[in-house]
């Protein structure tokens, strides 16, 4: 697991989340979800700021959660979260170019976010997926979520 990356991640995403809270235009524009004259209508406003404030509370737990199952967890709550905005928001968003924005968006930090997941801690090269302490159960018990998943 690359903490620093994931660090990165949710500072990014807490910063990006307080953002659009403050501002949904900042989400509305590009999504498409304006009038003509390009406003943005208090309904879509109030629409999207609660999915503003969960990226940025995702974001925080990603930033402040101590490392092991606690960050695993709270990566895979990232992942959740932005693989189902890749779904909802390219079918539900007009226009093909807006639909594959949103996709690729969403599903880049999904991936983004599982990649840091996945790869070995600095300083283990060579160790593999496992990292340092080796073994494919060593690399589940990093992502307890997965774990249980397999279950």
């Amino acid at each position: 697991m690359r903490v620093g990356l994931l660090r990165l991640i949710g500072a990014t995403t807490a910063a990006y989340g307080i953002a659009v809270a403050a501002r949904p235009g900042l989400l509305a524009r590009p999504s498409g979800l304006t009038d003509r004259d390009g406003r943005v209508a208090e309904d879509t406003e109030i629409s999207l700021r609660p999915l503003a404030w969960r990226d940025a509370a995702g974001g925080l737990a990603l930033l402040l959660a101590p490392e092991g199952p606690a960050l695993g967890t709270a990566a895979a709550v990232r992942i959740a979260s932005d693989l189902g905005d890749a779904v909802l928001l390219g079918r539900a968003l007009r226009g093909r170019f807006r639909r594959f924005g949103a996709v690729a968006t969403a599903g880049g930090w999904a991936a983004l976010t599982l990649a840091a997941v996945l790869a070995p801690p600095r300083g283990t090269a060579g160790a593999g997926a496992a990292g340092a302490a080796g073994g494919p159960a060593a690399a589940r018990s990093r992502w307890p979520a997965v774990r249980a998943a397999r279950r």
